[in-house]
């Protein structure tokens, strides 16, 4: 039997109070993490994600710490501030999880340039300074045989080119964090870093509503299972990723969209 596991695991989560950040978080606290760090901009939210994660060990029977810092990863302060409260608390970390992000959509005549630079800025730059950031506590937990993990969680959209709805900031920084990440892959690997993208199609979460709300009956007729997202399909994927039996999966991008990109209908304007 193969048990996919991160026992013992240090694991950092970026955008981790709800959505696929959120699921993350569950997954490491069910299977084995030792800690879990989540961030997201509003205190309220990182308050309410450490009591949910904490109730998450308990019904488990796992004993698991869980860490909540509010930062704007988007602030370059904040951002280092984020790294330096969790570099106090924690001595390594194994599993980077580099989820926070933000969409906007618009026709291209309504598109607000403001927009597009916000976008940009926390899907590429954010994600760019966090693992740079982070990359000392990553080395600490490298090994040849287990090495550390870097998820960066991109979107089934960054290979696709139809966009219905105007999101052009957010197809291009998911792009363009894809390339990143298999950028980074071989540059880390010779310090036993792995680095690989997740590609999530449609998951019903506040983030992707407002789509899944327009096309939603669309999204699943075009999909090849018939189904939008659950979150025990990210979580098998993340798990996969992070296990100590994926140590010989570098540079990857990973749909988990149930086929969805082979069949995308055609937008229409």
């Amino acid at each position: 039997m193969v048990d996919f596991n991160v026992d013992g695991k240090i694991a950092v989560v970026t955008g981790g109070t709800r959505g696929l950040g959120m699921h993350c978080a569950e997954a490491l606290v069910e299977n084995g993490a030792k800690t879990v760090v989540v961030t997201s901009r509003k205190a309220k939210a990182c308050e309410d994600a450490k009591t949910h994660l904490e109730e998450v060990a308990k019904k488990n029977g796992k004993s698991v710490k869980i860490i909540a810092i509010p930062a704007d990863l988007s602030d370059e302060a904040q951002c280092e501030k984020f790294y330096e409260e969790v570099a106090e608390q924690v001595d390594k970390v194994d599993i980077l999880i580099a989820n926070a992000g933000a969409t906007w959509g618009a026709p291209l005549e309504d598109h607000d340039i403001k927009a597009i630079k916000k976008v940009i800025n926390l899907n590429i730059v954010a994600v760019f300074h966090t693992i740079k950031l982070f990359t000392p506590l990553l080395e600490k937990a490298a090994t040849n045989e287990d090495p550390s993990r870097i998820i960066i969680m991109s979107s089934i959209i960054s290979v696709l080119n139809n966009d219905a709805v105007g999101t052009y900031g957010y197809l291009a920084s998911k792009a363009a964090v894809s390339h990143l990440g298999r950028n980074l892959a071989v540059q880390f690997a010779p310090r036993h870093i792995n680095v690989n993208n997740i590609l999530p199609g449609f998951f019903p979460t506040k983030m992707a509503q407002g789509l899944i709300d327009m096309g939603g009956q669309l999204l699943r007729e075009t999909n090849p299972r018939g189904r939008l997202g659950e979150k025990e399909d990210l979580q098998a994927a993340l798990l996969f990723l992070c296990s100590k039996q994926a140590n010989y999966i570098n540079g990857v991008d990973l749909p988990v969209d149930g086929g969805a990109r082979l069949n995308s209908p055609a937008s229409h304007f």
